[in-house]
């Protein structure tokens, strides 16, 4: 009779099998049905009736059974995705599901994130120099404060990507359309550009001097109070673009920017004109 226990316990968790919490439960509740049946057989009971009156005792258990694997699938999905102050240079990640992942204030200098879902995911103050981000989904990542010197974000999705104040020397991004992403108060001189979009991306207070952004496409960025001295925009294309600032070391930097052979609107024009830009050789659409 025990082994139609067995089978009947077995057939009630077959759907929640792998979760640790469930395992346990299993057990336990095993083991106080082997023990009514005992004593439902010392008080003279056969083993057809013990068996129903011992199945009975226990109630609807399904719903608790499926509410507790529930629970430690969740808690087991938590402990999977965290990795925060972890030393994990180097790490394959290419290719992984991650999202809502806690890497912060952790060693991936050298890690591989290429085509990894990593939305939500979030690297505040870690060493990721030299990652490979290639074709990842970062959407809604925080990487703010980190250090991303020579990493790679060819391909990659980046809406909503705040990479604010983290180091970006040589770091590459091309091929990629750049969707409200944060670059605010963020050295820029060193990163390299390749082929972007950008559309509603912040610039704001940063320093991009020197920057080759030409060819590109900007559409609602803001360069408010960013370093612009020597920017290039040679062939972009820039539509509903702002440049604030009113300190007059703004409007001088603003001066040395070349749009030459640029396309624009017209706010975006009468603004760059009002702070003296050389608009010379622009297309205004």
């Amino acid at each position: 009779m025990n082994v139609k226990l067995d089978e009947y316990v077995d057939g009630v968790f077959a759907p929640y099998e792998g979760a640790k919490s469930v395992s346990e439960l299993k057990a336990d509740l095993l083991a106080d049905l082997q023990e009514r049946f005992r004593e439902l057989r010392a008080e003279g009971k056969d083993d057809a009736t013990a068996f129903e009156l011992t199945i009975d005792s226990i109630g609807d258990i399904e719903q608790t059974v499926q509410e507790v694997s529930n629970l430690s699938r969740l808690l087991e999905r938590q402990m999977a995705t965290r990795f925060d102050a972890s030393d994990l240079r180097g790490s394959d990640f290419a290719g992984v599901t991650v999202r809502d992942g806690k890497f912060e204030k952790s060693a991936l200098r050298g890690s591989n994130f290429s085509r990894a879902d990593l939305t939500g995911s979030s690297f505040k103050s870690s060493d990721l120099a030299d990652a490979n981000f290639d074709g990842a989904n970062l959407t809604d990542a925080t990487m703010t404060t980190a250090e991303l010197a020579r990493a790679s974000f060819r391909g990659a999705v980046l809406v909503r990507t705040d990479f604010s104040m983290s180091g970006l020397a040589e770091t590459r991004f091309a091929n990629a359309a750049l969707t409200d992403v944060g670059f605010r108060k963020t050295d820029l001189r060193r990163t390299v550009f390749d082929g972007c979009t950008f559309t509603g991306v912040d610039f704001s207070y940063s320093d991009l001097r020197g920057l080759n952004l030409d060819g590109a496409t900007f559409t609602s960025v803001k360069f408010d109070t960013a370093a612009l001295a020597g920017v290039t925009f040679r062939g972009a294309t820039l539509r509903d673009v702002s440049f604030r600032a009113w300190s007059r070391k703004y409007r001088t930097a603003i001066r040395t920017a070349i749009f030459d052979t640029a396309r624009m609107d017209k706010l975006t024009y009468a603004g760059l004109k009002g702070l003296g830009a050389d608009l010379s050789n622009v297309t205004v659409e």
